[in-house]
């Protein structure tokens, strides 16, 4: 079920009126478990079963550690948890990929591995595999983490219950933003209509339909081009611009993505983290990982970079600990080797400044060398997400070649005109921040017209939706 879909709209009416009814104030958690539930198995039915698999596998082997006394039982029940978590992220979303790199040594199959590995990929995985992960980690830190308002030392019951919440909240159950255990828990109570932070909420939902309805979805019909074999005939310019446009709708779908789903969790008395910071203005790489998917990147610095050592233990090893988060940070997003590629390239981008971070070009305050900066992070972090748009890293290396041949082809300006429209509002967002930032009167004056901006944004999805497209990162 899309948040774009006229179903949806119904779905979350019921789940919200029901929800603040005074008679299931004390209910409210049952029902959460239960839209959450039909959420997540609307789609595909079956998948709900490794859902709460999973779910109870974190929830058994975080209980033990939160109630054990000695520490090399705890150590033992949170490698277990941990472990388990990865063999069922491994096996449903990287079997396939094992498989199809070692098939030669793996030797003769009679098909019931093949057939195991060729399930399709649950919807949200990644998202709650790394929930669960921060669960038990973060209880094996402070036995404390999960506590909740009314239930401040929880019994197996209750614990099972919360994490069943933690795990499938259906805001961000299938693509985010990760939210980990001891920001979420706390939060688990009774709400109250009169508590609804309305503002907020409409504030991020009018911004998130917008982007994702409006730009990513209009975008969508456009950059499609920029598949294989398409590409193939399309001019150098042509693919320039198509990769441009891919950026753009990437961050709108996203950030759109999120946006919304901070808006639902808000409308229901839960606060998700902010996933987007305007990362298209980072003026470094290292800034753009502060700004781009920001649950993701705090979670890989917490619970991989620093464990791994982070920067302590020498250039060396810092270098090889940021090449080995990116790549398992590529990696997450997708089954496949150009992932990791496209994680490795933003790894040696990190290194690489970090090598001449001292120079002028990156100390100087200047307007002319800030943008330089800005322009040379844009570009190279458009350009990589060719490996996203296209997986496979042989039609990858295709594009990269077209558009070193292709010059010699005509430019089609139509399509360039469709993605410069549509692209023209994540500058506007951009430039919007900026403008922000720099502050001032001029800026506060400009704040009263807030109520029009919002009222065009929303007049807008009305009158100039796209086609409804699924969210780029369910895939993942």
């Amino acid at each position: 079920m899309l948040f774009t879909e006229p179903l949806f709209f119904g779905f979350f009416v019921l789940v919200f009126c029901l929800y603040y009814l005074p008679a299931m104030r004390r209910h409210q958690l049952p029902l959460l478990l239960v839209a959450s539930f039909f959420f997540y198995a609307y789609s595909q039915p079956y998948l709900l079963l490794l859902l709460v698999i999973s779910a109870t596998v974190s929830a058994a082997t975080s209980y033990a550690v939160m109630v054990g006394e000695r520490r090399e039982r705890k150590l033992a029940w949170t490698v277990a948890g941990v472990g388990l978590n990865i063999a069922i992220l491994g096996f449903f979303k990287y079997g396939g990929l094992i498989e199809r790199s070692f098939s030669a040594s793996l030797g003769p199959d009679d098909g019931t591995l093949g057939a195991l590995l060729s399930l399709p990929l649950p919807i949200g995985i990644s998202f709650y595999t790394f929930h669960g992960i921060s669960l038990i980690v973060d209880v094996s830190r402070n036995r404390d983490a999960v506590a909740t308002p009314e239930a401040p030392h929880p019994t197996a019951r209750e614990h099972l219950r919360h994490t069943l919440l933690y795990l499938t909240f259906f805001p961000q159950l299938v693509a985010g933003p990760i939210i980990k255990a001891h920001n979420f828990y706390p939060q688990i109570a009774p709400k109250r209509f009169a508590a609804v932070d309305w503002t907020g909420a409409v504030k991020a939902l009018i911004v998130g339909y917008f982007l994702k309805r409006v730009v990513a979805d209009n975008l969508h019909n456009t950059t499609y081009l920029l598949s294989y074999p398409a590409l193939l005939t399309q001019s150098s310019l042509n693919l320039l611009i198509f990769d441009l446009g891919y950026s753009a709708q990437i961050f709108a779908d996203f950030a759109g993505y999120s946006l919304i789903a901070i808006g639902l969790a808000k409308l229901l008395g839960y606060e998700l983290p902010k996933n987007f910071n305007f990362p298209y203005i980072s003026e470094s790489f290292s800034e753009f990982w502060t700004r781009w998917h920001m649950s993701l990147s705090a979670w890989l610095r917490e619970y991989l970079y620093y464990p791994l050592g982070g920067n302590r233990r020498g250039a060396g090893r810092t270098y090889l600990n940021l090449m080995v988060v990116m790549c398992l940070g590529g990696l997450w997003h997708g089954a496949g080797w150009s992932y990791a590629l496209w994680g490795g390239c933003h790894g040696l981008a990190l290194i690489a400044e970090r090598l001449v971070h001292g120079s002028r070009f990156y100390a100087s305050r200047n307007v002319a060398a800030r943008l330089a900066r800005a322009s040379l992070v844009f570009g190279f972090v458009t350009l990589v997400w060719v490996f996203f748009r296209l997986p496979r890293i042989g039609e990858a290396t295709a594009f990269f070649e077209a558009l070193g041949e292709n010059w010699h082809l005509p430019f089609v300006p139509g399509s360039a005109m469709v993605i410069a429209l549509y692209a023209a509002p994540v500058i506007a967002y951009h430039g919007w921040y900026l403008r922000r930032r720099a502050g001032g009167a001029t800026w506060s004056a400009e704040r009263r017209l807030e109520p029009v901006i919002y009222g065009a944004l929303a007049s807008t999805i009305l009158l100039n939706a796209g086609p409804i497209h699924a969210f780029i990162y369910f895939q993942f």
